[in-house]
């Protein structure tokens, strides 16, 4: 007797806890929308290991697109209100979640603003399969479609393959004190191990600025139908 079950191995892949996000609670009267560069230098004055970590990511502030007759501001200059729910998130290596996690209580200055860092959680890597980034920067490209064929040479190389991919707004920040031009990319289609490996590895340029890190998200067709509407 020949007996052959098949199995999902996308139920059995177990998310290694490896490389994990720590969310803070945080306390900040206020940021400029285009903070990434001064919260870059002050986190990686705080912990100075986050530079020499490859794996080590350093997520911007982002908070509500509106809310009670707020909307997000688009001048960089311009100014943006964390509420108590608004989160701070840090990609890091497991190894280092001590060192981090004493940052509950502490603080840093942010361009002159101080950020509290209140209490901490610990999220592993999502087992999702689309997964969204909002800012990547793969250094000067001419459109989207170049963009786009930069992204899957990336992505080749880590051996992941989408079926999908979507690139979205266009925002110009200052990183290392320069101007760079980045896009948001969402990319669906691959497989939960290529998923884990994408968001761990993740593409382009700056990972301590706020860029090429992944997050779980919903589906590109759910955008797609959006955009007809």
């Amino acid at each position: 007797m020949y007996w052959n079950e098949d199995t999902n191995e996308e139920a059995e892949y177990k998310v290694p806890e490896d490389i994990i996000d720590v969310n803070f609670r945080i306390k900040c009267a206020q940021l400029k929308l285009d903070h990434i560069d001064a919260l870059s230098q002050a986190m990686c004055d705080k912990l100075p290991w986050l530079v020499t970590d490859p794996y080590s990511g350093i997520f911007s502030i982002h908070g509500a697109e509106s809310g009670n007759g707020w909307i997000r501001p688009q001048n960089p200059d311009d100014l943006i209100y964390p509420s108590r729910r608004t989160l701070f998130t840090l990609r890091i290596s497991n190894q280092r979640l001590a060192t981090t996690e004493a940052l509950q209580g502490d603080h840093i200055e942010v361009d002159g603003v101080t950020l509290e860092f209140g209490k901490s959680s610990v999220r592993p890597l999502s087992r999702l399969t689309t997964l969204f980034c909002r800012y990547v920067d793969l250094g000067p490209v001419e459109d989207e479609d170049a963009f786009l064929q930069q992204a899957l040479k990336e992505l080749q190389l880590l051996s992941i393959r989408p079926k999908k991919m979507m690139c979205g707004k266009i925002t110009q920040l200052i990183l290392n004190g320069q101007p760079a031009v980045t896009r948001s990319l969402m990319i669906d289609g691959i497989d939960v191990a290529q998923s884990v490996l994408l968001q761990q590895r993740g593409i382009g340029l700056g990972r301590l600025l706020g860029c090429g890190l992944f997050l779980p998200h919903k589906g590109i067709d759910a955008i797609s139908e959006a955009q007809e509407k």
